[in-house]
């Protein structure tokens, strides 16, 4: 380990018909083994046939994490074009039904899904993922624990799923109100220390009810597989430069936690409760709502609470190299979110059609486009 605090990101892609943008039911022969040819490891399978992962290597530059997604992005669309396929980075499928789609067959996602049963089915959702290394592994649970009440902030800021089975939820974010549906999911539990977290796991794949930490499926939790702390909390980003934006965010705060242990020490049963709250409220707003602030007892804008948290880990994000990165969240509350851009393409299409299957299927042509832009 080293302070370099190395990342890296992991992208969950929705695999579609390339003509009709509808999600797949099954991986079709060939493809999967024509994506591992040209990527190699950096293409992983999901829970869902319909579902790809993809995942730079580790780094501590912000430029090379940002080359290397626009990288896998373009060779897999390309693959995937000769495929007759395509992709799409979107917390939830605008049309597809979860009922329709089959699960990848593998040792672990056989277990899962007789586990899991309906809820495991229901699994249509994409998320980013960004793992981060701490200068000691056994920091990840502190921090984890003093981290919790800004997670709603990477919630608001990635919003990219406000549709789920042709209907619009009235959510920015409904990624989370369906995978929450999950057994160990949500924010995590305030463990003291390393101790009170592995006694946790422990006694849970001492009872059987999960093989190891992998299991557990916290909005942020230590890796299992990585010596890092993994965030899980955003929905996938369509925007790649939002997805870098949200690691440098993630990566500086991160680094803050570890200089200023005195930060948030003595987080609580409240501190979490109202994280719960605001994470509720970026799931249903997305950067147009407010967050419940405790210490002043009243409401601040997802912008001025984002400009608290910029201003907050700045420093470090310049010491990192990635203030540029992450100063591009700013544009964010202006430019929108990809729900803002989603809901404003069904909007113009509805009216000009008068068709909502016409203007749903506006809305996934431009995830596909933007996806691959």
């Amino acid at each position: 380990m080293s302070n370099d605090y190395r990342f890296g990101i992991e992208e969950e892609f929705f695999v579609v018909d390339a003509e009709t943008k509808a999600a797949l039911r099954r991986m079709p022969s060939g493809f999967f083994d024509a994506l591992r040819d040209r990527l190699g490891d950096s293409i992983t399978v999901e829970l869902l046939q319909s579902q790809l992962e993809m995942a730079t290597a580790p780094t501590d530059r912000i430029g090379d994490a940002l080359d290397e997604l626009r990288d896998l992005r373009h060779i897999a669309g390309s693959v995937a074009a000769e495929h007759g396929l395509g992709f799409i980075a979107a917390g939830t499928h605008p049309t597809a039904s979860w009922d329709n789609v089959r699960a990848t067959k593998a040792n672990r996602y056989d277990g899962l899904m007789q586990d899991l049963q309906m809820l495991g089915e229901r699994n249509m959702v994409c998320g980013l993922h960004v793992h981060v290394e701490l200068p000691d592994p056994d920091l990840r649970v502190d921090v984890m624990r003093r981290i919790t009440p800004y997670l709603p902030h990477f919630i608001a800021l990635s919003t990219s799923s406000p549709f789920w089975g042709s209907r619009q939820t009235g959510l920015m974010g409904y990624r989370l109100a369906a995978y929450d549906e999950l057994p160990r999911t949500g924010l995590p539990e305030l463990f003291e220390d390393n101790a009170a977290y592995e006694e946790y796991v422990a006694a849970l794949v001492g009872a059987r009810a999960i093989s190891d930490s992998s299991y557990v499926w916290w909005a942020i939790r230590p890796s299992q597989k990585h010596p890092t702390l993994e965030l899980r909390a955003p929905d996938a980003c369509t925007r790649v430069e939002d997805a870098v934006a949200l690691a440098a965010l993630y990566r500086s705060l991160v680094r803050f936690l570890v200089h200023h242990p005195e930060h948030h020490r003595h987080i609580g049963a409240v501190d979490r409760a109202i994280a719960n709250e605001n994470k509720w409220r970026a799931q249903r707003y997305g950067i147009h709502g407010s967050f419940v602030d405790l210490a002043e007892q009243r409401a601040i804008q997802v912008r001025d609470a984002l400009d608290q948290l910029i201003a907050l880990v700045a420093d470090d994000a310049e010491d990192l190299g990635c203030l540029d990165a992450l100063l591009h969240l700013r544009t964010i509350p202006d430019a929108g979110t990809s729900a803002d851009m989603q809901i404003a393409v069904y909007q113009e299409a509805h009216h000009r059609t008068g068709n909502r299957s016409e203007a749903l299927q506006a809305v996934k042509t431009w995830l596909a486009h933007a996806t691959l832009q």
